[in-house]
């Protein structure tokens, strides 16, 4: 299962209301390290899948849910649960400093 994209207008319903945590790639085309770490949230995606949602946000065409959560610095990946944003990674990181990020919330 890859990464949704989600939007603007869909960000309500599939990060704050969902029942999961929720994995949030704010990401750009043109940003290099964004796709350096986009393989790294598909294989995520995969080894949690049924414990965790993956969203990506392109951050050119959705500036409102950007703004909202102060995206300063692309790639961000921001976890969410019950609603509420409870941590951050900034940067392309390794796989393994991103999964021990997730454990906490899982």
């Amino acid at each position: 299962m890859s990464a949704a994209a989600v939007t603007d207008s869909s960000f309500q319903q599939e990060v704050l209301e969902s029942v999961v945590p929720v994995l949030v790639d704010f990401w750009a085309p043109w940003c290099g390290p964004c796709r350096m770490v986009a393989p790294v949230v598909e294989e995520i995606s995969a080894q949690y899948e049924g414990q965790l949602k993956v969203v990506k946000v392109n951050t050119d065409e959705n500036p409102n849910v950007a703004s909202q959560y102060g995206i300063r610095s692309i790639p961000t990946l921001m976890i969410f649960k019950g609603g509420q944003k409870v941590d951050m990674v900034v940067g392309a990181v390794p796989k393994t400093t991103l999964a021990n990020t997730l454990e906490k919330y899982l």
